[in-house]
């Protein structure tokens, strides 16, 4: 079989490019080979074809399951942070039992549950932010995240139990970032005690201080049902499949770090790129600010979700550097062609959110912050996936675009903000997914005079 063209250098050395710094190798592979191509990362595993044209990311995800399997043993570099139930790492029957349980909480009535918490919360953390006092505002927006999930997913609002969960998950996801553990995910031998240089230990000791936290936590709401709560936790042990049965613990507490690691590293990257484009850009900045200005006294969440610039800001941001860079993989199960070749069973497929979303075609001047784009016309699916696409597309999404959206609603509306660093960030990789490759310092110039209170309701 003849594979697209690709990258001739050695395995370890497309591994290690990959694994350093991978939108700037897809860069160069896509200048060099075009919208498909292969990479060869595992000598022992089967090359991956990448893609970044639109009609191929369609045809993949959305091809029936017998051509094209999304295999949850592709997704095992996943596992020793979220378990072997997380929905990321399951595929088949088991995939679409768990889809089903997890999505409800994340849809329709249950959304303006989280909206007062996603407000309150990050009025809690911003206050905390002296005048004239530079910070690191992905610091700031991580701890917005990190609270909102504890309260929203885990219900956990104050207390011994929740200060340590914090903690623990604070220090294992900065562990997890770096690039030496994205190493140790794809190298599976190196995951052991070295002695002295026993990262991989210290790692997998936080996970178990962590994973005894939530353990107690499911133990004692068995022990202590009420129906009463709405935080996302009590709803999925509540949840029944179609066979009456409920989560086990071992998958509750998979599904429980999968939302974590999904639903407050990405949204926390997310919300400080936006913050910093909108002080990078004054005239993104003062057409922002006007129309936040414009809503009167007390407007509900659901008109701050419904903004069009606001929105248009937020979709710029999450195209621009989208925190996921591809999308799950897919297996060849029978004979297919793909943007011209014909490929066999067992090829894997990989969708190229990044290179997608600079496509010059598709977006013209690709690099430039240009939130009109998204006023003046509507993209596809399939140009468009900063959430991924298909059976696998990330639930959360609408809560992720909720609490983005209501943050830096309250960060603007309240604070007088101004950017520090200077010259260009750019992104680079952080653990699985992407962020800003150096720390962007913000200050608080001055408390903002805001003409009515924001978010006072809770109707989304």
């Amino acid at each position: 079989m003849k594979f697209p063209n690709g990258p001739q250098t050695p395995v370890v050395v497309q591994m290690l490019r990959w694994i350093v710094n991978p939108m700037l190798f897809m860069e160069a592979c896509a200048k060099s080979y075009g919208e498909i191509f292969t990479l060869r990362l595992d000598k022992n595993l089967p090359p991956l074809v990448i893609v970044s044209n639109p009609q191929a990311q369609q045809q993949i995800l959305t091809t029936d399951t017998k051509e094209l399997e999304a295999p949850g043993d592709l997704n095992k570099v996943f596992e020793p942070l979220l378990g072997k139930h997380s929905v990321i790492s399951i595929s088949g029957a088991e995939h679409q039992r768990h889809r089903q349980l997890l999505m409800p909480p994340f849809h329709g009535e249950r959304m303006r549950n989280y909206s007062q918490v996603i407000t309150d919360v990050t009025k809690q953390v911003i206050s905390q932010y002296q005048i004239g006092k530079p910070f690191n505002i992905r610091s700031a927006t991580q701890a917005i995240t990190l609270r909102v999930i504890m309260q929203a997913v885990f219900g956990l609002h104050e207390g011994p139990r929740a200060e340590k969960l914090q903690k623990f998950m604070s220090e294992l996801l900065e562990k997890a970032s770096s690039r030496l553990s994205v190493a140790l995910l794809y190298f599976p031998a190196l995951q052991r005690d070295f002695g002295p240089i026993n990262f991989w230990g210290n790692q997998m000791r936080l996970q178990q201080e962590a994973d005894k936290l939530l353990y107690e936590e499911i133990r004692e709401r068995r022990e202590q049902a009420d129906s009463s709560r709405t935080d996302i936790l009590s709803l999925l042990m509540a949840a029944r499949d179609e066979a009456g049965q409920p989560m086990t613990d071992e998958e509750l507490r998979d599904e429980l770090m999968t939302l974590l690691i999904a639903g407050h590293e990405t949204t926390a990257t997310a919300l400080a790129w936006a913050l910093y484009w909108i002080h990078k850009l004054p005239s993104v900045r003062q057409k922002l600010l006007q129309e936040l200005d414009s809503l009167g006294d007390n407007p509900d969440p659901g008109t701050v979700f419904k903004l069009p610039y606001l929105n248009a800001v937020c979709s710029e941001t999450l195209r621009i550097y989208p925190v996921a860079m591809l999308t799950f993989p897919r297996k060849v199960r029978t004979p297919i062609s793909l943007g011209g070749y014909e490929l066999e069973p067992g090829t894997v497929l990989l969708g190229s959110i990044y290179l997608t979303h600079q496509r010059e075609d598709i977006y013209p001047e690709p690099k430039q912050f240009k939130p009109e784009r998204f006023l003046e016309r509507q993209f596809s699916a399939y140009e468009y996936l900063p959430f991924g696409g298909g059976a696998r597309r990330c639930i959360g999404l609408a809560f992720a675009q909720l609490e983005m959206k209501l943050a830096l609603a309250q960060i603007l509306s309240s604070k007088e903000l101004e950017l520090v660093t200077k010259g260009e960030v750019r992104p680079k990789r952080r653990g699985l997914v992407t962020g800003p490759d150096r720390p962007i310092e913000m200050v608080v110039r001055s408390q903002r005079q805001v003409k009515s209170p924001i978010l006072q309701t809770t109707t989304v």
